[in-house]
């Protein structure tokens, strides 16, 4: 097949014109295009209310080779990617492989070892996708939490309880995001996930999604293990290899791979991986806040009168500004008609998240405004300064939220004067069990404090009513990122434990659920690489 890229037609084209640009670009005949597909659209929103769809299409043609060979220097026509994904070939070995934790990363690597069958078991220290729903509406609506069966630690991992966004910067030469999209339609995610220059999902749709892949892993004689954690590594030799996992519930789980897929939020997992002498660094993330606007406000800044259309859907924004204190605000996480999140993991300590349902349909939006933190300049100290810099700044906002796990929110106009919000105006904030209108300054570093009142002016300026005054602050968002890394060779594994695989965005190498499910797809052909190598050795 042939694609073609950067085809732009109007927002509302009748149905007729996208073949009409395809055989005018390619220069044929119409009876030579024997059949396209939707690769992708897009839309090009740099002029307000002068939106324009870009499409990619892949075209069965006649005599393809000589249409190419016409065409070798334009850079918009060219052969189509091969994105079909190749199961690597596998042979059972003595021991089963272990995936560490059922989020995106361990659900993509654990579904890959089942297909290859090798009958994989997943262990997960929260509990399954719809007793998990439970435990998480309860914090939201009783302020009862769970510590091991939350927004971070379940089925389906933090990223079941968000937008459900499906795109990723990472560079993926192979494809392997064709392959995790794939997978998510098998299972239950709309189609058009695989063309859309933005997909997402939403939670409700995640949920069922989670299950379905599952169940196809059992069915290739996968196991899943819930509500049991890894508290301890049994190894053996020099250089030292990975022979066992000790469990939470007291016995040991033989074994000589495992993929540790944890995410972000496991800190616990952390301090154990210090303690068994596995390598690890201290790594940047970021602090802020969760803001809060009428979405119509967002989608008339974007799209103007074009605000509203089906195929735009309601608007997003992506926010960057360098401020004169050397820090980098940004936008993170934006979610479209959604809601903020109560998302800690841990007792007495208030955490903000963003996530929206399939439609985005909720009255505002929302995204993490968030300040760059680094170990050189805020927690050189220990490995592990990054978690008890997050613990520090989670237990003042829920101090300042009350006490209750109800958070801290300010009123933007407060906010920029340094004046604590005693009331709140016209934008409704939708964080779950509430707020409580007070001074963010509380429970924020001062630097960060400093770059936010001076980002928010500036993000005006690209995006006008973003520092209006009744939009609201809710603090305090520190789970951007994990805080540390796990380094691991080119072969995948923990240069200080052999048999030992980091992966996802808990060892530092995801920043979503594309991006880890790639991500475990890899870890998982390293499991096989590295069992395919030591059969070969004998």
């Amino acid at each position: 097949m042939i694609r073609l890229t950067e085809l732009r037609l109007p927002l509302d084209h009748d149905d007729t014109a996208l073949r009409a640009a395809i055989v005018t670009r390619l220069g044929i005949d119409d009876s030579a295009l024997h059949d396209f597909t939707m690769a992708r659209r897009g839309y090009d929103a740099r002029k307000r209310g002068r939106i324009v769809l870009v499409y990619s299409v892949d075209c069965v043609v006649d005599d393809e080779a000589s249409l190419l060979a016409r065409h070798e220097n334009t850079p918009s026509i060219m052969p189509s990617p091969d994105t079909q994904y190749v199961l690597p070939t596998a042979s059972p070995g003595a021991l089963r492989p272990v995936v560490i934790g059922a989020g995106p990363c361990g659900v993509m690597a654990a579904l890959i070892l089942a297909q290859a069958g090798l009958r994989p078991i997943v262990i997960e220290r929260g509990k399954i996708v719809r007793e998990r729903t439970i435990d998480t509406f309860a914090l939201w609506r009783r302020s009862e939490l769970t510590p091991e069966s939350n927004v971070q630690f379940g089925e389906g991992g933090a990223g079941t309880f968000s937008d459900g966004k499906l795109y990723s910067g990472v560079s993926d030469p192979r494809h392997l995001g064709r392959k995790v999209m794939e997978e998510f339609v098998k299972a239950g995610a709309p189609e058009e996930i695989l063309y859309v220059s933005k997909p997402h999902i939403g939670t409700f749709r995640l949920v069922s999604m989670v299950e379905h892949i599952r169940a196809e892993i059992e069915a290739l004689g996968g196991e899943y293990r819930f509500g049991v954690r890894v508290d301890g590594l049994v190894t053996e030799g020099d250089p030292r290899r990975l022979t066992g996992l000790v469990l939470s519930d007291g016995t040991t789980l033989e074994t000589d791979r495992a993929i540790l897929a944890v995410g972000h939020s496991a800190r616990d997992t952390f301090e154990m991986l210090r303690q068994a002498g596995v390598p690890m660094q201290a790594k940047p993330f970021s602090i802020g806040v969760r803001i809060e606007h009428p979405q119509s406000l967002i989608d008339c800044a974007r799209f103007g009168d074009q605000g509203g259309h089906p195929l735009l859907g309601a608007a997003d924004y992506k926010l960057v500004h360098h401020a004169s204190n050397g820090r980098a605000v940004y936008s993170f996480c934006m979610c479209p008609g959604g809601t903020v999140v109560a998302a800690t993991s841990e007792p007495n300590q208030v955490v903000t998240n963003g996530m929206s349902q399939y439609s985005r349909a909720e009255r505002n939006a929302n995204a993490g405004i968030v300040v760059d933190v680094s170990p050189e300049r805020d927690y050189p100290d220990d490995v592990l300064a990054g978690v008890a810099f997050q613990r520090h700044w989670e237990r003042a906002a829920f101090i300042a939220g009350g006490g209750d796990y109800k958070a801290p929110a300010q009123r933007v106009e407060d906010f920029l004067v340094g004046r604590p919000s005693t009331t709140l105006g016209d934008v409704v904030p939708s964080y779950k069990p509430g707020v409580t209108p007070t001074d963010l300054s509380l429970c924020l570093p001062d630097f960060a404090v400093q770059a936010i009142r001076e980002a928010l002016p500036a993000f005006e300026r690209k995006l006008k009513g973003f520092s209006m005054g009744d939009a609201v602050l809710t603090g305090v968002e520190t789970r951007t990122s994990s805080p540390i890394r796990l380094p691991r060779t080119a072969e995948g594994q923990s240069p200080g434990l052999i048999g030992l695989f980091p992966a996802g965005e808990g060892a530092g190498y995801a920043g979503g659920i594309l991006s880890a499910g790639i991500d475990g797809i890899r870890a998982a052909e390293w499991v096989i690489g590295a069992h395919d190598t030591r059969q070969s050795i004998g």
